[in-house]
């Protein structure tokens, strides 16, 4: 049988990696799209509304699509234990793709009444449900043909093409504000984003579908280990990996939202920067992330993903606060700085998250497992982030309590995770690996 070890050549890994990575660009450059149009859609779907109300209504739509994670991480990841990683992975892009698509066709406020925003939250619904088998599956099928000792570095993958997407989100939006009048972006110029997503899901679909299955998974059906009711299997025996899953997911989450989403809008609503320029320094925060992933990646073959995740929980805990305290000040060197102090942690819990979606689960119930976790803590923790830190920031008219969410969040998880989360790296992750025993440290 195929072993983990000699399971990919440098080439069967690399284009995996490409095919984990444009299905995830396409997924997160969906969603950072809606996050940075966010103003606009309040006024086109809650025109009758206050600019903060119109804001507060498009964020809670934003966030009303992570509710509908879980559901479809129960679906696609017990898709992904039965029918294999690449047949979910495939689904999964083209159902994003077709349900962004169908966005930028939906009627405004104007023409059909209530009927519009009822249309835009049924499609993001669906996209949420499409988004919950694509971080983990990502992370199962990459990880799954990569060696145990630069599985850091090939996860960086996965969370580097998130910011990168989000980047590529926010000069998308900062050409078409641009070069489109106010007048005609509330009437057509915010559909331009969302009709990107059909050719993107095409290449997705095409890269995915030239893929084989994993080693892992194709071991487990030569062994017959293929689990008829993973969903079950994954409650019964990997609780505890599924709470440390939340654990992780709930920081990596909430954290990649505030920058990707929240921190736009914050120093254009909250710290009144121009638009162009929240845009600006928002894309070159982010792309400090991205060039960091790889590097967080290296850190956690190296030294392990417990003492690198537990660095970057602890930094939330302690630099949350700073952050939007420089932030707040609205000039350059300040806003680049707090956000520094930002992506830092954030690039340590992303990529050890990604590997130990992987390293905390047995195969036969790892996307199962995984996406449970992982999707309930973005629906109920992660999700409604940028809606909390905006209703903070409304309600206090503070630039830096907004902030307390995240730090509140990171606190929680860090004494739970400080007591409970193993070391993984290293651990075998193959077909007839036995499952692994989640101790307290």
């Amino acid at each position: 049988m195929t072993t983990l070890s000699s399971a990919g050549t440098g080439r069967i890994r690399r284009r995996a990696a490409l095919a984990a990575g444009v299905g995830n660009f396409m997924e997160w450059f969906d969603f950072a799209v809606y996050g940075f149009f966010a103003p606009t859609m309040g006024k086109v779907f809650f025109p009758d509304s206050s600019a903060t109300v119109g804001l507060l209504s498009s964020l809670a739509v934003f966030g009303v699509a992570f509710f509908f994670r879980p559901v479809g991480g129960f679906v696609l990841g017990s898709l992904g234990d039965r029918r294999g990683r690449r047949f979910t992975l495939s689904l999964s892009v083209l159902m994003m793709g077709v349900t962004t698509t169908l966005i930028a066709a939906l009627p405004s406020y104007h023409a059909v009444g209530v009927l519009a925003p009822v249309l835009l939250v049924v499609l993001r619904c669906l996209q949420g449900f499409s988004a919950g088998g694509e971080w983990t599956g990502s992370a199962a099928f990459l990880l799954e043909i990569t060696p145990s000792s630069r599985r850091g570095v090939f996860g960086s993958v996965i969370s580097a093409t998130a910011a990168l997407a989000t980047v590529a989100g926010s000069f998308v939006a900062l050409l078409v504000q641009s070069l489109v009048s106010a007048e005609d972006m509330l009437s057509w110029g915010w559909r331009i984003p969302f009709l990107i997503a059909a050719p993107l899901a095409l290449i997705g679909l095409y890269v995915r579908l030239k893929l084989d299955e994993t080693p892992v998974f194709e071991e487990l059906k030569a062994l017959g280990k293929v689990s008829a009711t993973p969903l079950r299997s994954a409650g019964k025996r990997n609780l505890k990996p599924v709470l440390l899953t939340l654990a992780i997911a709930a920081v990596q989450g909430l954290g990649f939202y505030y920058l990707a989403t929240y921190v736009v809008n914050y120093l254009s609503q909250t710290v009144h920067l121009s638009r162009t320029n929240s845009l600006v320094l928002s894309a070159i925060g982010l792309t400090v992330y991205m060039a960091l992933c790889p590097l967080a990646g290296a850190i956690s073959d190296r030294y392990g993903r417990r003492r690198v995740n537990l660095a970057g929980s602890i930094g939330y805990v302690v630099l949350g606060l700073p952050a939007f305290v420089l932030m707040g000040q609205g000039g350059v060197a300040p806003v680049l700085l707090g956000m520094l102090l930002l992506v830092v942690p954030q690039s340590l819990v992303s990529v050890t998250t990604v590997v130990m979606l992987v390293e905390l689960f047995p195969a036969a119930t790892r996307s199962s497992g995984s996406a449970t976790g992982f999707n309930i803590a973005l629906a109920f923790i992660a999700g409604p982030g940028p809606f909390v830190a905006s209703a903070i920031a409304s309600a206090t008219g503070s630039s830096v309590w907004p902030a307390s969410y995240m730090v509140l969040v990171a606190l929680v998880a860090t004494v739970f995770l400080a007591k409970f989360l193993p070391e993984t790296a290293g651990r075998d992750i193959g077909a007839e690996a036995p499952a692994a025993r989640v101790e307290a440290h």
